[in-house]
């Protein structure tokens, strides 16, 4: 069992940065990818960045350039950094990832980008 809790939203200004960071517990997942989504009030949930378990990350194309994905295995923690943000960037924003079959996701944090 996975447990994922993740921290760090809140109220930003259009330009302004967040940081936001995701902590597992119940398993390493050292070797194991990670990953961001985000849901906006009445969309999908969409992807936003993964990163292997090596480091390799990969973005969505409206945030590659603004967004750094980061894990530190010591902690079992992954980070996502947030920089520039726009208010198309409001969404609830989840960590997920996939262990023998089975999804995981945290409860989400809410970030709000608005002047």
């Amino acid at each position: 069992q996975v447990h994922l809790v993740e921290s760090g939203g809140g109220l930003v200004q259009p330009g302004g940065s967040l940081r936001l960071s995701c902590a597992a517990s119940g398993t390493s997942l050292t070797f194991y990818a990670m990953a961001w989504y985000r849901q906006a009030p009445g969309k999908q949930r969409e992807f936003v960045a993964t990163i292997a378990p090596g480091g390799t990350t990969n973005y969505r194309d409206s945030v590659k350039g603004r967004f750094t994905m980061s894990r530190e295995n010591a902690k079992n923690t992954v980070y996502l950094q947030m920089n520039s943000l726009k208010p198309e960037d409001t969404a609830v924003y989840y960590c997920y990832t996939a262990l023998s079959g089975e999804n995981y996701w945290g409860q989400g944090t809410q970030v709000t980008v608005s002047s």
